[in-house]
């Protein structure tokens, strides 16, 4: 018998401590992974909808065959596992900041690591995305896709918020190739300052709105995932 609450692994990062942990549900049974970093309560396998959408509304504005795809933030990995699921898809790298989300799924310790990382397309790269498109461009990607703050302006860490600014989001559309896609997930609502600022480098940019079932407060919940076509 499974305890209600098991940690799986916890680890002291540059961004606090970090610990992985799974629950019985004690209506189902299912098991439940969840992520927390220091107070912050960052992820749940109860809730992947919106990650999942970030792949399939992403990959559903890029064009061409043999994409090469680029993640930003690991997490459970259901936003990887789904872009996997396109055919089209030829290369996929993700990038984590902490190499102990990378560990995770290394050990297959959570639901999805398996099928991730026995994928001869998937790549996990220890990096900071964020540092990442600050720099010269290398491979050039059909499409980026990230889910590492909570939204642009409710950001993990302080350096992160110039990437959704103006300048930061042309420094990463020089990381796309022509017609590429950049989707981002959000836990707030459409912001329309944001949406305006990714319009100024982005063909077609847009905000979805994303519901999903809350089965913790038996109502509706939503997320935003915005998509923008490199110009």
């Amino acid at each position: 018998m499974i305890a209600r609450y098991e940690e799986l692994d916890w680890q002291k990062t540059r961004m606090g401590e970090l610990m992985l942990r799974r629950r019985a549900d004690p209506a189902t049974g299912e098991m439940i992974y969840e992520v927390r970093l220091e107070d912050e309560y960052l992820m749940s396998s109860l809730f992947t909808v919106a990650e999942e959408e970030l792949a399939t509304l992403g990959l559903a504005a890029a064009t061409g065959d043999r994409l090469n795809v680029l993640v930003g933030g690991l997490g459970l990995g259901y936003t990887a596992v789904t872009a996997l699921g396109d055919a089209r898809v030829a290369r996929l790298e993700v990038i984590d900041a902490l190499p102990a989300v990378i560990g995770w799924h290394e050990r297959k310790l959570l639901p999805v690591s398996a099928k991730l990382v026995d994928d001869s397309r998937t790549t996990l790269t220890h990096d900071d995305f964020f540092a990442v498109m600050r720099g010269a461009p290398g491979r050039r990607h059909d499409a980026i896709l990230l889910d590492v703050d909570h939204s642009p302006r409710h950001t993990l860490d302080p350096s992160h918020a110039d990437l959704y600014t103006e300048a930061g989001l042309t420094a990463l559309a020089r990381h796309l190739a022509d017609r590429g896609v950049f989707a981002l997930w959000s836990d707030d609502p459409p912001d329309d300052e944001f949406l305006q600022t990714l319009g100024a480098v982005f063909d077609d940019s847009r905000a979805h709105v994303v519901d999903f079932d809350n089965r913790l407060t038996g109502g509706v919940s939503s997320n935003t995932v915005y998509v923008g076509v490199k110009r």
